[in-house]
């Protein structure tokens, strides 16, 4: 595990300075952005082979955002739409995804609980776009620095290829901070 945490490390130091913008008119920096999104997926397939086996890719992730999709291909269901669990793999995982590059491998996310509300069929791939800010990055940090734990909770809105609103997604999450030992009192 300590070596899965500098990797997560060193991969989170590599993201923080990639510029998400990156074209091929500056081949330099569209490798570092490519090759930081790879290595991130790379990860995530080691964790969670399921995930990549489905079609579970992160586009994007910088300080507090992350944007993840899901292939169609693959995962339809009964009547040729994306299958319910689809949704739920492209709408979970993003949160331990922020939770480890922005807080770092110190802290373990956990779900805690997950609803999904389907408003219409997603007959393409689907994209979903997470956001934290700062300030709220800070707080789970401090807490759980302080407590040993933090919840958070994420909210996404997921769209098809056509950007039609096809789901809404609201995440519970628990981060432990790793070795945590809440002082003893003292006997006096």
């Amino acid at each position: 595990m300590a070596l899965m945490d500098r990797v997560i490390g060193a991969t989170g130091q590599w993201l923080s300075h990639v510029d998400p913008d990156a074209t091929l008119s500056r081949p330099l920096a569209w490798a570092k952005k490519t090759g930081g999104y790879a290595a991130v997926n790379r990860l995530i397939g080691l964790s969670i082979p399921f995930a990549t086996r489905n079609g579970f890719a992160v586009e994007e992730v910088r300080p507090g955002y992350v944007r993840a999709r899901i292939r169609l291909k693959g995962n339809k269901n009964h009547f040729g739409s994306l299958y319910a669990g689809a949704y739920f793999l492209v709408a979970e995982i993003p949160g331990g995804v922020l939770s480890l590059f922005d807080l770092g491998p110190a802290y373990t996310p956990i779900l805690k609980e997950m609803s999904l509300q389907f408003l219409k069929p997603a007959s393409s791939d689907v994209v979903v776009e997470f956001n934290l800010d700062s300030k709220t990055l800070d707080a789970i940090k401090t807490e759980a620095d302080n407590t040993g734990r933090a919840a958070f909770t994420l909210e996404g809105k997921l769209f098809d290829t056509g950007g039609e609103h096809v789901a809404n997604s609201t995440a519970h999450y628990r981060v432990r901070r790793k070795g945590f030992s809440a002082e003893q009192p003292t006997a006096g």
